[in-house]
């Protein structure tokens, strides 16, 4: 079956050519909007119409959740705690280690060192429940434009995981910062993110204090998430700020930190650490004695500049038409961003009414993330996840570790970033292993699963009418 299997991707591959057939849209749609078409997805998007259905899509409010999606996150209980609930339920294995460290590393207690091995399982508990979650919801959920968003700003505002607290803190923050946001105002999403602990913690902001006073092991002003903010968060690299535009957000973010994460680690300004002077953002000047609406400013200034709307602009419509949009569209994009203060959906709207989308050229021209590739195949055969645990390992194995992204860039929306030899291999051992079905905890509903893998990578609707 293996070779037969290599000979289907090959020719999948080479004629994965524009759609021909009256459903060409409605492929092309799935194919972007969603992590794959499932089967008979198409009937039902031609059916309802397919103005109606990205209507639907772009308020999931209106759409009813999938309850096997229900069921497989019930059991990730991690999923649903608040931080501080977290770290009593999965106490960190600090404290056990240093209980031992204070007894010269013996072993006066016997349950101790067990006690230090539950808490690291325990750990390992509240990742596997976030990554399992999240390819739950790829598979699974009705409200697909929503998950792709989710994808997309998570790696736009991204955090690593395993940065100390963050282990415990990205649960809420995804939650809390990423989610509610993803169709909404990007100023209630940049605040969000912005305050959160998590973020506060990954880009060292909770540490950083106004120039020459010292706060623990840290001693005055951290221009990491200053700097960050501007390049990847709002303006672009090339967003016309200087280094000392940097320094003066920063000095803005003095004082924004957070509790101890068994107090909950929310976010809290602490006054006598902020630096109380006067600011000047891209030239806007922020008069002195301010407090915590400094950050707030900065954020607002960086929010409405013109290089944002066409940084956010053009993120999108490299993550949504090609790696490289048409500048027309782009304009527009921008200017709806502009004009609707930062509505996304609006904008979103723009792009998906745009014949830029529609044009045949932009079938099939982009490259699925690990990610995206392993939830579209599974999506596609129909198969059932009971675990995800497995399907994790292989989008790890593809160069896509799941809240791994150590650098604050996040995974690409461009393709080059997927075009290596080790990624492509990774994507055929895994299409070999999904369609013999040799995954565990994926369970093929039938045996002529081999039969429709070229559907799977070609993305069009002769895999919709098997």
């Amino acid at each position: 079956m293996g070779s037969k299997l290599l000979v289907s991707l090959s020719l999948a591959l080479i004629l994965a050519a524009a759609p021909t057939t009256e459903d060409a849209g409605i492929s092309h749609a799935l194919d972007r909007l969603t992590f794959g078409a499932r089967p008979g997805d198409l009937e039902q998007v031609r059916t309802m119409g397919l103005k109606t259905w990205i209507d639907q899509q772009l308020h999931p409010e209106k759409i009813a959740e999938n309850p096997i999606l229900e069921q497989r996150l019930h059991p990730l209980n991690s999923l649903r705690m608040s931080t501080a609930e977290m770290t009593r339920a999965y106490p960190p294995p600090q404290q056990f280690k240093k209980q031992l460290k204070a007894n010269g590393g013996g072993d006066p207690n016997p349950e101790l060192r067990q006690q230090l091995r539950k808490s690291r399982k325990a750990l390992a508990t509240v990742e596997r429940d976030l990554v399992e979650g999240k390819i739950y919801r790829a598979v699974y959920s009705n409200r697909q434009l929503a998950e792709v968003m989710a994808d997309f700003w998570y790696n736009h505002f991204n955090v690593y995981q395993r940065k100390g607290p963050d282990r415990y803190l990205v649960t809420e923050y995804e939650r809390e910062a990423i989610r509610p946001h993803v169709l909404g105002k990007f100023k209630d999403l940049l605040l969000a993110t912005a305050q959160s602990p998590a973020m506060l913690v990954y880009l060292d902001n909770y540490r950083s204090v106004a120039p020459g006073m010292q706060r623990g092991k840290a001693r005055g002003l951290n221009e990491n998430y200053g700097r960050e903010l501007m390049e990847l968060h709002t303006l672009g690299v090339d967003g016309g700020y200087t280094q000392k535009d940097v320094t003066e957000v920063a000095r803005c973010f003095t004082g924004w930190t957070i509790r101890q994460p068994r107090a909950g680690a929310g976010f809290v300004f602490n006054r006598r650490l902020h630096d109380p002077g006067e600011k000047v953002v891209l030239g806007v000047r922020i008069p002195a004695g301010g407090g915590v609406e400094d950050g707030i400013k900065a954020l607002d200034i960086l929010e409405h500049r013109p290089a944002t709307a066409r940084f956010i602009s053009t993120k999108l419509a490299i993550r949504f038409v090609s790696d490289d949009p048409p500048a027309a569209l782009i304009d527009r994009m921008a200017k709806t961003f502009t004009r609707s203060d930062g509505d996304i959906r609006q904008v979103m709207s723009v792009l998906l009414e745009s014949p830029e989308f529609w044009s045949e050229k932009t079938y099939h021209i982009k490259m699925k993330s690990p990610f995206e590739m392993v939830a579209s195949a599974v999506r596609a055969l129909g198969v059932d996840v009971e675990s995800a645990a497995a399907l994790a390992s292989r989008i790890a194995e593809a160069g896509e570790p799941l809240y791994h992204k150590q650098e604050p860039t996040g995974y690409s929306n461009s393709s080059e970033e997927w075009v290596s030899t080790a990624s492509l291999l990774a994507r055929m051992n895994f299409g070999i292993a999904l369609v013999e079905n040799r995954i565990p905890g994926v369970t093929a509903p039938d045996a002529k699963i081999a039969e429709r893998i070229t559907g799977v990578y070609l993305g069009g609707p002769e895999f919709q009418r098997k």
